[in-house]
């Protein structure tokens, strides 16, 4: 699989996602491109109970409600990374309603992210209640029933490709781990019981179990 998406592959993927539950979506949304990031921040007000992300051609994606399953796990796994967080000390995490602006223009929204605070610090109190202008050096999405893992494995060759140094994307469905590192190939970790974090996470072990059969609180 190509390290880079192209444009081509992106666009087809902001298709599928916003056409996923077209009887959900305003109809003024639906199909929508060419979108400014003006724009972009405009809708976001207006539409604050939608998930939206834009592409770097300016398509609008509205992201489907996560499932109540999905949801805790993902609960589950920010809680934990925030968790690590407190104790390294060297970043800040952050949740799945989160907007990144890419270097490439477009905006997207993963499920779980660290970023080194020298990031965060650099930012103006202005900057820190908009969108994160800066990719995350960590991010995690996970695969519920409503994506295809083309999407998603696209989406976290996008996030490399803008300056992330680490990416899993978790899929509930097959338990399977694919770990993203830029500049190496993809490795996949079938059924794992544990899936560490370092060098970028150092001491950051996620371990499974809890995650496939979701025995947490």
């Amino acid at each position: 699989m190509s390290r880079i998406s192209t444009d081509a592959k992106v666009s087809e993927m902001s298709r599928n996602l916003t056409q996923l539950d077209d009887a959900h979506i305003p109809p003024d949304l639906i199909g929508l491109t060419q979108v400014t990031p003006e724009q972009f921040e405009r809708l976001c007000q207006e539409y604050r109970d939608l998930r939206l992300e834009l592409t770097s051609t300016g398509e609008l994606i509205v992201l489907p409600p996560a499932g109540l399953e999905t949801s805790r796990r993902n609960a589950h796994l920010t809680c934990l990374l925030v968790t690590w967080a407190r104790t390294d000390g060297r970043g800040v995490c952050f949740g799945s309603s989160t907007g990144f602006a890419l270097p490439n223009n477009a905006v997207r929204l993963p499920n779980a992210s660290w970023a080194n605070r020298e990031k965060w610090d650099h930012l103006t109190k202005q900057q820190k209640e908009g969108f994160a202008p800066f990719c995350p050096d960590f991010v995690a999405e996970l695969r519920s029933p409503t994506y295809s893992l083309m999407q998603l494995c696209d989406k976290m060759l996008e996030y490399l490709a803008n300056g992330a140094s680490l990416g899993w994307l978790i899929d509930l469905l097959e338990r399977q781990v694919y770990v993203h590192r830029p500049d190496q190939e993809m490795v996949i970790l079938e059924n794992p019981e544990v899936v560490h974090g370092d060098p970028v996470l150092p001491g950051f072990k996620l371990k499974m179990d809890e995650l496939w059969g979701g025995d947490f609180l």
